[in-house]
């Protein structure tokens, strides 16, 4: 007869999450999860796999749970409101006491991962083009619209905005300065008008 679980495996996905954002892959090892996680090793392993797996399983939850951007840009009415409002967010977000530390799991993933783990690139990857086809179809509604001038370009535009998004998570992480995420986030929403 098979045990039941003494744990809440959603619980322990969260609590894994949470120190994977903090400390990066490398700097996690299986025995601060055992121990973060209040759990056997058997058991992260019986129900996430290796080390790794559950990394992916915790990068999947934290893009689940991100806010659904599509909403926001599709709503009836002006866009280019809308987009100035999400990259003022990520500025705040970014220089705010409480989530700069951390930064952003997936930029944090892109950077420390990506390179050398196909897997954890995908994953960066589908997240990034999601967040540019959102932009982008927004954009397009946008110059639709009349509230871009037809001779810019709604891609180019987008693919702007997400390296700037990504960029000041970056930046935000590393400089106690938010004027820098700030100055540069209304830089880039200037080339909207």
């Amino acid at each position: 007869m098979a045990r039941t679980k003494e744990f809440d495996p959603e619980a322990a996905l969260q609590a894994a999450l949470e120190l994977f954002w903090r400390r990066g892959y490398e700097a996690t090892s299986m025995a601060d999860l055992v121990e973060h996680l209040g759990i056997g090793r058997a058991s992260i392993y019986a129900t996430f796999g290796n080390k790794h797996e559950l990394y992916l399983k915790a990068l999947e939850r934290y893009q689940e749970r991100l806010p659904d951007l599509l909403g926001e840009l599709s709503q009836p009415g002006p866009v280019l409101p809308a987009v100035r409002a999400l990259v003022r967010r990520y500025a705040d977000e970014a220089t705010a006491e409480n989530l700069r530390l951390n930064g952003c799991f997936i930029t944090n993933t892109a950077a420390e991962l990506a390179p050398h783990d196909p897997a954890a690139a995908r994953q960066v990857e589908r997240n990034w083009d999601h967040l540019e086809t959102v932009l982008h179809s927004g954009l397009v509604r946008a110059r639709s619209q009349g509230e871009l001038p037809p001779d810019r370009d709604s891609l180019t535009l987008a693919r702007m905005l997400l390296v700037l998004l990504q960029g000041l998570k970056v930046v935000g992480k590393a400089s106690p300065d938010p004027a820098r995420v700030r100055d540069a986030a209304e830089q880039a929403l200037a080339l909207l008008d």
